[in-house]
């Protein structure tokens, strides 16, 4: 029960870095020494596992999917999504600089323990991480489009969507706001943790799970495969994509351009990265140096004390 728990504990924080756009769960499944396990758990949702389910050998099925691991940590997930994301959402409109400082410790942290794992440095792993920065740098700095609310589209949104959420440095969050979705996707959510509901955000949700559900199932029999025969390669990629994903999480942002969205809110379209005073300069406001720096050295420490924990657990296995 308590290596449950603590699955379950890493799901929560899991679903916690899927809610911010720059922050990716596979992050947190990678440094907390599961990501493997989950890949794999996941990859083996297949025609074997339908087999036993058409045989009716439940046993069998629940042990082929390593089901226990996955419904603990997705249970840890959907309670992250449906319980912080109105915390999250209300920090990124009230205290962003606070938010995001936090989380570019996180991820500054992530990229470090990653790349220690690649075991040998070549020109192949080099040009990995320089592809990796490079891309994920990009959609950084790519704009949101303005997309349909169709159901087809939804389900596309969350098919794409998961892929990245499982690619540690590329945030699923992120790109479901370049899909222009993401405000959409998380009222619904929003609406729906608020007891409102609706045939619009019942479909509208169950049709993005689906989604989800038919990205994972493809998208981790490439990365089972990536790991296993190009393991630093794949390693040297993926630290390169939260390098590149540190533009994001930067906390002093100036806006560039805004938009209005449906509901005739103005919404940031476009910002960059600026240093804390040239925000106080072109934003008049303060830009809370001591508890930002305070805020990053956390989110550091966390992961460096996960990691820690994580690699004294497997030891002890």
């Amino acid at each position: 029960m308590q290596k449950y728990f603590f699955i379950y504990l890493k799901g929560i924080a899991m679903g916690a870095a899927d809610v911010v756009p720059g922050v990716s769960g596979g992050t947190i499944a990678f440094i907390s020494g599961i990501y493997e396990r989950l890949i794999n758990a996941i990859r083996s949702i297949n025609g074997k596992a339908l087999q036993y389910l058409f045989k009716f050998d439940f046993k069998g099925l629940w042990s082929q999917i390593d089901a226990n691991f996955l419904i603990t940590l997705f249970a840890g997930i959907f309670t992250s999504l449906l319980s912080l994301s109105r915390l999250v959402l209300y920090l990124m409109e009230n205290h962003p600089i606070l938010l995001w400082s936090f989380f570019l410790g996180l991820v500054l942290a992530s990229a470090v323990t990653v790349g220690r794992k690649i075991t040998q440095w070549s020109i192949g792993t080099i040009l990995a991480l320089l592809v990796g920065i490079a891309v994920a740098f990009y959609v950084t700095v790519a704009v949101p489009v303005d997309t349909p609310t169709a159901l087809w589209f939804i389900f596309l949104s969350g098919a794409v969507a998961i892929c990245a959420m499982i690619l540690p440095g590329i945030s699923g969050s992120f790109i479901l706001l370049l899909m222009g979705k993401y405000h959409y996707i998380f009222s619904v959510i929003k609406e729906i943790t608020g007891l409102k509901f609706t045939f619009e955000n019942i479909s509208t949700l169950l049709t993005f799970l689906v989604g989800c559900v038919v990205g994972l199932l493809s998208f981790s029999h490439v990365l089972n495969w990536m790991l296993k025969k190009y393991h630093n390669l794949t390693i040297a990629l993926l630290t390169g994509f939260m390098v590149g994903s540190l533009n994001k999480v930067w906390p002093w942002r100036q806006v560039t351009q805004t938009y209005i969205d449906s509901k005739g809110n103005e919404k940031t379209l476009l910002d960059k990265s600026v240093l804390p005073n040239v925000y106080e300069q072109v934003t008049g406001k303060d830009a809370e140096l001591f508890f930002a720096f305070v805020l990053i050295i956390l989110g550091f420490a966390i992961v460096y004390l996960i990691e820690k924990w994580s690699a004294n657990k497997n030891q002890e296995v």
